[in-house]
């Protein structure tokens, strides 16, 4: 019959080690029962097992044979064989597992995956930094109250080394993405559209928490602070936040708003995955899914705030929001309705309210790529025409300008060579005496 080899660890050779050592009189069964953390009556049992069976009694005999609900050695394969295939090689460990489960039907709990993977010598992508213990803000009690607002540039797209900014919204209380949104960079449209996806999922918030770009604030905000002769106007996006009646509070570091920067870790990690799984490799494309994932994302991430009372509020039926999300600029109408805008020119159509409008009047421009062009007052809005102006009617053709030569023997030419130079003799006294006589005898 062949005989099993049998590996021990370190911790099956110490206590062979102690056994031995009891069952030669080295030690006693109470000092073996002592440092083994056994009761006398196991060590007695072991001692005999041990002059029996040799160092297998040891060992654990559940050890010697699979577990019946060990993974079969053809699942392990394939995990293996997943975890370094593309695109699973750049998904962390926590990330790899929910996507077995959704797209191979493979449901393996963390702690044995990482086991499995563990020794196939796979280390997770995801870099891990030393604890720095800080003190974390608390979170806000409601729902609705306080959203982190931020952009981040990444490359998304693994075949495409461009890099795109995603503009998103996290709620303070409960770490739910309100809204994604992707867009070539960093920009007011991509904060715009952030918004109106949180409006639309969600509702209105209370305050938006973001860093001090000028999207958010004018660059003399602070130093009106310290000049009071420092205009400060109101920036595109400042101005729908007040006209939304949301408060704007900047932030001055990245560790402030925390919470969504530890966000765009999260999925610089994960978005590049998914998207390569379902072969999105376009801005659109990406948008469109995006607006579906945070939904996944939230019920995996997102926490019970501390009160259920949420305090996001729907818009008034009266509100149109594309009114809101639109960039807003004066300009003066003509007694004719037509005005100036970006080197064109724009009429108001015709219509029951157009004719209120009165000459001169200053009217907003509101432009949006939701519906073009349109104008407001008080707080009417008008559709507008492209307006040609008619051409004005051309000036007279003037004749041609012949120049005419100077004669040589013109004066004009060389008058300072002909004419006779005059020799004056007078002094300075002659000159006075007439004058005088010149002055004094009109007088008198």
């Amino acid at each position: 019959m062949k005989q099993e080899v049998i590996s021990l660890t370190r911790k099956q050779l110490n206590k062979l080690d102690i056994i031995n050592k009891a069952n030669a009189g080295f030690l006693t069964v109470a000092e073996a029962a002592s440092a083994l953390g056994l009761s006398e009556r196991q060590v007695q049992r072991l001692k005999k097992k041990v002059r029996e069976l040799g160092p297998a009694a040891v060992v654990h005999k559940n050890s010697l044979h699979t577990a019946h609900n060990a993974l079969p050695s053809e699942t392990i394969d394939k995990i293996v064989s997943l975890k370094k295939s593309d695109p699973y090689v750049t998904a962390n460990f926590c990330h790899f597992r929910e996507l077995l489960s959704e797209h191979h039907g493979i449901d393996v709990s963390y702690s044995t995956l990482h086991s499995i993977l563990s020794n196939a010598d796979i280390k997770s992508p995801k870099k891990r930094r030393r604890f720095k213990p800080h003190r974390r803000r608390k979170r806000r009690p409601q729902a609705g109250l306080l959203l982190q607002v931020d952009a981040t540039p990444f490359s998304w797209f693994k075949k495409d080394g461009k890099k795109y900014s995603i503009h998103g919204a996290i709620d303070d209380a409960t770490g739910q993405i309100t809204a994604l949104y992707m867009c070539k960079n960093e920009c007011l449209h991509g904060y715009f559209e952030m918004l109106r996806r949180t409006i639309h999922n969600y509702g209105i918030p209370m305050s938006l928490y973001a860093d001090r770009h000028t999207i958010f604030q004018s660059p003399n905000t602070e130093r009106a602070k310290i000049d009071s002769s420092v205009t400060v106007n109101d920036t595109q996006f400042g101005r729908c936040l007040r006209e939304l009646s949301v408060e704007l509070i900047p932030a001055r570091s990245p560790q402030a708003k925390g919470r969504v920067e530890r966000l765009w870790g999260t999925l610089q990690s994960r978005l590049p995955v998914e998207f390569a799984i379902r072969g999105i490799t376009t801005i659109d494309a990406a948008n469109e899914f995006l607006e579906t994932y945070i939904y996944a994302f939230n019920s995996e991430f997102a926490v019970e705030p501390e009160l259920a009372d949420s305090m996001f509020h729907k818009p008034s039926d009266e509100m149109n929001i594309d009114y809101i999300l639109c960039v807003k600029e004066e300009r003066i109408v003509d007694a004719g309705g037509v005005f100036s805008f970006s080197r064109k020119s724009f009429k108001v159509e015709e219509g029951a309210y157009s004719g209120m409008i009165p000459p001169n009047a200053r009217c907003k421009v509101l432009t949006s790529p939701k519906f073009g062009i349109k104008l407001q007052y008080r707080g009417i809005v008008f559709n507008v025409l492209d307006y040609i102006p008619p051409k004005r009617k051309p000036a007279p053709a003037k004749e041609p300008y012949t120049p005419h030569g100077v004669p040589d023997d013109h004066p004009y030419k060389y008058g300072q060579s002909l004419a006779v130079k005059q020799i004056y003799g007078e002094t300075y006294s002659d000159i006075f005496t007439m004058l005088e006589d010149i002055f004094l005898r009109k007088m008198a």
